[in-house]
C-alpha cells in the first residue's frame, strides 16, 4: 500500500486523550519530515522512527486505542506489549540498539538488523522527537557564535567556513553559517540534499564547479556579506583540492553521515549506485573504502590546522575512523562540545524543543512573543528567537528549538501549559529536547570527551537520566546506545512531556522539566566544574504539589 506522509492539523482527537494523541503525531511528524520516510528513515542513513512497517502499524493502533493507565512498552522499534500502570506513569518506554558491551560491534549490528532483531533510533528519530534539520540549527549557530566571540572579534562577516553534508543532521550548516555573517562553502555527495536544502531556504546557491564556489566566496568575503553555497561533490576530493590550492577558510568542519561506514558515509571514487550495490554484495570492501576516504578526509581538515584554520569535529565520529585508518594525529581536531559548548552544558543550557501539535503556526509565534517579554535578558535567547523568526522555516508540525537551561525550561513548559488552558494557543504543545544534553549522553568522542574527573566513558548517567523521567511522570521516556557504526560509542536518554493544559500537565511538567536539568548540572558538579556548582546555588527547585 503507498503511504502518505502528512501531518494532523487542528484539534480531533483519534486516540482516547491528548497525551497518546500527541505522541501519535510526533510520529507522524518525525515520517513527514525525514530524509527516506517509505523506509522509516528519520536521518542519518538508519535512524528509524520504527523497526517495520508492521511494528509501527502496531504502535499506531496501541496510540489510539490504550488507555491513560497503560504504558507501551517498544524495544528497537518493535512495540513488545502494554502494561497496567496508573494515569501519572508514561505512556511509552523504549529502549532502542542497546547492545552488550563485548558484543557491541558494527558486524553484530548489521547482522541483527539484517535479521530484524534490532534497529537504531539515532537520538531523536526512534523516540519521534526530530524536528527537521531546525533541531540542531541553533546548536550549529551557537559553536560558530561561539567561535566569533574567541577568535574573531564577534563577527564571522567577511570569513570563509567550510564544511560538508546535507543530510537530516548536516543540512542545517548552511543555513546556521549564513545566519551567523559568514560565507559558507558546504560540500555534498547528493544532488537530492542539495535539492531539498535550496527547495525549503536552507541553501541559497549551488556552484557549478570549485572554481566557481571559490569565487563566490571570496566575492562575498570582498563584500562583508553572509552568502551560503552548495558544491555537489565529495568531501575527501575537495577539501585536499582546496588544501592544494592554498585556499586557507577561516573554519573548517564537517557532518557528512561519517558514523557509519555503510549506510551513511559514501567514499571518493564511489557513485552513490555502486555504493548501494556494495551494501549488499560486499560490506567489508565498502567499510575499507570509507575509512581510507574518510583518511584522505580528516588529513586534509588537519592541513588546514596546520595552516592557521580553526578545526573542529561536529560530532559524526570522524576523527575515531581516520584513526582506525591510520591517521594518528585525527584527536589533535578537538570535538565541539568541549571546544566550545561545555561551559553552557554545565549550567544544563541545552537545545530544548517544543512541537505545537495543532499545526498552527501561530502558536509558535505566540510562545515566540512570551520568550521575548519574559526572557529578554537572556542574549543568547532573544537573539535565537529573533533570527529563527527571520530565517528558520517550518518543516512538519510547526516548532521552535532554544537553548534554555535550568529552572527556564520549567518556567517556560507550565508558561505555555497555562497558556492552552486559558485558550490562547489552537491546541496542546509538545516539549523535548535534543539526546545532547547535559546530563543525557555519554560518549567519550563526543559529549563527554576529556571530562575533567576521567568519567568519560561512564554510562551511568543517561540510565539515571532516564530513570528519574520516569519517575518525574514525563509521557514518553528513551534509552539509546550506538553510533559509529552502531556500535557501543554512546549511551543517550530522551524525554517528551505534552503540555495540554491540564493541571495533571502541570505537574508533569515542572517534574520532568526541573529534574531533566538537575539531572545535567549534578553531573557536570560531581565532575568538578565550577559553573555547575555555581548553578547549584544559584538556582532553588519548587516543590511540586500533586
Amino acid at each position: 500500500m503507498k503511504r502518505e506522509f502528512n501531518v494532523t492539523s487542528g484539534t480531533t482527537l483519534r486516540c482516547k486523550g491528548w497525551r497518546q494523541e500527541a505522541l501519535l503525531r510526533l510520529l507522524e511528524n518525525v515520517l513527514a519530515v525525514g530524509e527516506a520516510p517509505e523506509q522509516l528513515i528519520v536521518y542519518a542513513a538508519l535512524g528509524r522512527a520504527a523497526r517495520d512497517w508492521p511494528s509501527h502499524d502496531a504502535i499506531v493502533h496501541a496510540l489510539k486505542t490504550m488507555d491513560e493507565d497503560q504504558t507501551l512498552v517498544v524495544q528497537s522499534g518493535k512495540p513488545i506489549g502494554l502494561l497496567r500502570t496508573h494515569a501519572q506513569a508514561p505512556l511509552v518506554i523504549m529502549a532502542n540498539c542497546n547492545m552488550i558491551g563485548q558484543w557491541a560491534k558494527a558486524e553484530n549490528f548489521y547482522e541483527w538488523e539484517k535479521n530484524n532483531l534490532i534497529c537504531w533510533g539515532g537520538l531523536t528519530a526512534g523516540d519521534w522527537q526530530y524536528i527537521g534539520s531546525q533541531g540542531v540549527i541553533q546548536g550549529t549557530y551557537e559553536i560558530f557564535s561561539r567561535i566569533a566571540e574567541r577568535h574573531f572579534g564577534g563577527d564571522l562577516r567577511g570569513r570563509f567556513i567550510l564544511t560538508a553534508g546535507m543530510g537530516g543532521m548536516g543540512g542545517a550548516q548552511p543555513l546556521a553559517g549564513r545566519m551567523a555573517n559568514a560565507a559558507i562553502l558546504t560540500i555534498e555527495v547528493n544532488q537530492d540534499s542539495i535539492d531539498k536544502r535550496m527547495k525549503i531556504g536552507f541553501l541559497e546557491r549551488q556552484a557549478r564547479d570549485l572554481d566557481e564556489a571559490l569565487a563566490m566566496i571570496r566575492d562575498a568575503q570582498a563584500r562583508h556579506e553572509p552568502l551560503s553555497v552548495g558544491l555537489l561533490g565529495n568531501a575527501a576530493d575537495v577539501y585536499p583540492e582546496i588544501l592544494a590550492r592554498g585556499v586557507i577558510p577561516d573554519i573548517v568542519t564537517d557532518q557528512t553521515s561519517a558514523h557509519d561506514l555503510v549506510y551513511g558515509y559514501v567514499p571518493a571514487g564511489c557513485t552513490l549506485d555502486e555504493v548501494r550495490a556494495l551494501r549488499t554484495a560486499d560490506i567489508p570492501r565498502l567499510m575499507n573504502a570509507s575509512r581510507a576516504s574518510i583518511v584522505r578526509h580528516v588529513t586534509a581538515m588537519l592541513g588546514f590546522k596546520d595552516r592557521g584554520a580553526i578545526v573542529f569535529d561536529n560530532g559524526n565520529l570522524i576523527r575515531t575512523h581516520a584513526k582506525e585508518g591510520g591517521v594518528e594525529r585525527a584527536f589533535e581536531i578537538p570535538i565541539f562540545t568541549e571546544a566550545f559548548l561545555r561551559p553552557l552544558f554545565c549550567r544544563a543550557i541545552g537545545p530544548f524543543r517544543w512541537i505545537a501539535l495543532s499545526n498552527d503556526a501561530g502558536d509558535i509565534r505566540k510562545i515566540d512573543d512570551h520568550l521575548l517579554e519574559h526572557f529578554g535578558h537572556n542574549a543568547i535567547v532573544a537573539n535565537w528567537i529573533r533570527l529563527a523568526r527571520e530565517h528558520v522555516p517550518f518543516e512538519g508540525l510547526p516548532a521552535r528549538i532554544a537553548w534554555l537551561g535550568h529552572g527556564e525550561r520549567t518556567e517556560l513548559a507550565r508558561a505555555v501549559n497555562r497558556m492552552v488552558r486559558e485558550g490562547h494557543l489552537a491546541g496542546p504543545v509538545a516539549f523535548t529536547r535534543d539526546h545532547l544534553d547535559a546530563g543525557a549522553m555519554a560518549h567519550p568522542n563526543i559529549m563527554t570527551e576529556n571530562m575533567r574527573d576521567g568519567s568519560d566513558a561512564i554510562a551511568d548517567w543517561p540510565l539515571l537520566n532516564a530513570m528519574a523521567a520516569c519517575s518525574s511522570m514525563a509521557d514518553l521516556v528513551a534509552i539509546h546506545s550506538g553510533g559509529g557504526g552502531y556500535s557501543g560509542y554512546m549511551t543517550s536518554a530522551g524525554v517528551t512531556v505534552i503540555a495540554d493544559g491540564t493541571k495533571q500537565a502541570d505537574a508533569r511538567l515542572a517534574l520532568s522539566m526541573t529534574n531533566d536539568t538537575s539531572m545535567g548540572v549534578m553531573r557536570y558538579a560531581d565532575a568538578g566544574y565550577e559553573e555547575a556548582l555555581d548553578e547549584v546555588q544559584l538556582k532553588s527547585v519548587p516543590h511540586i504539589r500533586l
